[in-house]
C-alpha cells in the first residue's frame, strides 16, 4: 500500500512540485493543506502516513501545527520545509515534533531522501 502523504504549503506551486516528486515514486496525495489551520484540520480527516509542511505560513504557522498534530498523534510523522537560512525555525520545529526538514527550492533526490529517512522503502 501506497504511503499517503499531506502537503502542506500556502503556495500552489510548491505543492505542486512536490506531488510531482512524490507521485512520481509511487506515494499518494492523501490531501493537501494552505495554512497550518488546515494542516491540523485535514491530519484529523485523512490521518496521513507522512506530513511535509512548509514554515512559513499565514493564519498558523508550520511549527504551531506541528505542535497541534503531535499533541494528538505522537507518532505523527512530519518533515518540514524552509528556505535556505532558516536555522532557528527548523531547530524549533524539529523540537516541536518534526522528524527532519527539507530546503527550498526543492531538489528531488533530497525529498525522497528525507522521506525514506522518515518513513522508511
Amino acid at each position: 500500500m501506497a504511503v499517503r502523504v499531506l502537503l502542506v504549503d500556502d503556495t500552489t506551486f510548491m505543492r505542486r512540485m512536490l506531488q510531482e516528486i512524490l507521485t512520481g515514486e509511487g506515494y499518494e496525495i492523501a490531501a493537501e493543506a494552505r495554512n497550518g489551520r488546515e494542516a491540523v484540520e485535514q491530519y484529523r480527516a485523512v490521518h496521513p502516513d507522512l506530513v511535509i509542511m512548509d514554515i512559513t505560513m499565514p493564519e498558523m504557522d508550520g511549527i504551531a501545527a506541528v505542535r497541534e498534530i503531535v499533541a494528538q498523534d505522537a507518532d505523527a510523522q512530519i518533515i518540514m520545509c524552509s528556505a535556505l537560512g532558516q536555522d532557528e525555525p527548523i531547530i524549533e520545529a524539529l523540537d516541536a515534533g518534526a522528524r527532519d526538514f527539507i530546503v527550498k527550492p526543492f531538489l528531488p533526490e533530497k525529498v525522497l531522501e528525507a522521506v525514506k529517512k522518515v518513513v522508511g522503502g
